[in-house]
């Protein structure tokens, strides 16, 4: 027996040293490998834009890359499934939309859910809406429009970049909040959207005010109102749409940063501190306001409550307009 164990000590000796050695590597500090942040829509855009800003200053804080990783699909539902199916080691990020408060009500079946499978980290920005008519709506100012609607139900329409999206719910929510009826015409998109009301296809448009207001400087479209609690930087005489006279009609697009539900809690409170720290900095602010994007930080409890905010608000408005899930 001791002859034996004579002839296993090096082997025990060496095992040992190769745990000891491993040890270090098996606790590496986060973030140890570069870590993917996932758009759920195409390359372009205030998404991409916002995006690929925050991957950068990132990068730069983390000592690692941040690759940012454009996967279209779905409505912008592959991006969120993708995220919720990941490893929940804090390696996968994914930037949304309102989709990820909106696609429960507008899908009726998805492969992740949205509640459960993704982990909020914080929210990172918003960009403002403005309401739109065509020069011909004789509508000055945000009541005349509600008033000419009110008279004439079911003459005037609204063009919106499609089925769910802010340019359609927007709208939708007015209708609701002044009981008038606007008929929807919807388009492949806001940018199409936005070419049927400057050739008067369309009375009416809610949509983000970056893409929008060279045309209201230029006096192809009138805004009425900006959907917001402030005024828009780019349109400073256009008023709110509570100055204008109604409440409740604030909805800006907004956007969070999301990981895989059951990621540690020391790494995602690392991320969000970083995500704070990168929105907070002078240059991502200049970068971002500077193409209309607002940036912002929250916790992760307060981006988590208002999800399920915009999901309890805008559920009663799916209802009342009628939209079936698809």
């Amino acid at each position: 027996m001791r002859a034996l164990l004579v002839r296993l000590m090096p082997a025990v000796v060496m095992s040992l040293m190769t745990a000891m050695s491993a040890g270090p590597a098996l606790a590496q500090p986060y973030p140890s490998k570069p870590i993917r942040l996932i758009f759920p829509f195409p390359p372009g855009g205030p998404t991409d834009l916002l995006g690929r800003a925050i991957a950068q200053k990132l990068s730069e804080q983390m000592g690692q890359p941040v690759v940012a990783d454009n996967k279209p699909g779905a409505g912008g539902n592959l991006g969120l499934d993708l995220t919720a199916k990941s490893p929940a080691d804090g390696y996968t990020l994914v930037l949304s939309s309102p989709l990820i408060a909106l696609a429960p009500l507008l899908y009726s079946k998805l492969n992740y859910d949205p509640f459960r499978d993704l982990q909020p980290l914080s929210l990172v920005a918003t960009i403002q809406n403005v309401l739109l008519v065509h020069p011909s709506v004789p509508a000055k100012t945000l009541k005349d429009l509600i008033q000419i609607a009110r008279s004439n139900p079911g003459k005037l329409s609204y063009g919106s970049g499609g089925v769910g999206t802010t340019t359609h719910l927007a709208p939708e929510l007015m209708k609701s909040l002044t009981k008038t009826n606007i008929v929807h015409v919807p388009y492949k998109g806001s940018g199409q959207a936005l070419v049927g009301l400057m050739g008067g296809d369309v009375d009416v448009l809610i949509m983000a005010v970056p893409a929008s207001a060279p045309q209201v400087q230029s006096g192809k479209v009138r805004a009425l109102a900006v959907l917001s609690d402030k005024r828009a930087t780019a349109l400073p005489d256009v008023p709110t749409t509570k100055e204008a006279g109604i409440d409740g009609l604030e909805v800006p697009i907004w956007y969070g940063i999301l990981t895989t539900a059951g990621t540690p809690k020391d790494i995602a409170a690392r991320l969000h501190a970083e995500l704070v720290k990168a929105l907070t900095s002078n240059e991502l602010k200049e970068r971002l306001t500077a193409a209309g994007i607002e940036p912002m930080s929250s916790t992760p409890e307060q981006f988590a409550a208002f999800i399920r905010s915009e999901n309890a608000r805008f559920a009663k408005v799916i209802r009342d307009a009628g939209i079936k899930p698809e």
